[in-house]
């Protein structure tokens, strides 16, 4: 399975961004997939993340962005989604998504797939 990230830019404080994940070679029904970021000097981190379509859909979202980052699928375009809101300087990085087996996964190490990440700059 081979990943894309896009969407990324540069944002003023407060705007919004629609980060999507496509991929080709396989469909994304099937996988967990992740939204990481990863700002300089820093560790990949979980941003949100949701379980294969062909089990409960459970979804995760990392506390700093709860309430302002939604993850969502769309299957019949075999895409997957991060709809970003109210941003802040501090949600600055490289955000890539990652595709891993069905269940609910948090953890970079246990993702398979990953994409070549979008860059996301949040000005102050």
């Amino acid at each position: 399975v081979q990943l894309q990230a896009s969407g990324g830019g540069l944002v003023q404080t407060g705007g919004s961004l629609r980060l999507s994940c496509t991929a080709s070679g396989g469909t994304l029904r099937y996988y967990a997939i992740g939204w990481f970021r990863q700002a300089p000097g820093k560790e990949r981190e979980a941003v949100s993340c949701i379980s294969s379509s062909d089990t409960d859909g459970s979804t995760f979202t990392a506390d700093p962005v709860k309430g302002r980052f939604t993850i969502s699928r769309d299957n019949a375009k075999n895409m997957v989604y991060l709809q970003m809101n109210s941003l802040k300087p501090e949600d600055t990085g490289v955000y890539y998504c990652a595709a891993g087996i069905s269940v609910l996964r948090t953890r970079a190490s246990e993702y398979d797939y990953w994409g070549q990440g979008t860059q996301v700059t949040v000005s102050s």
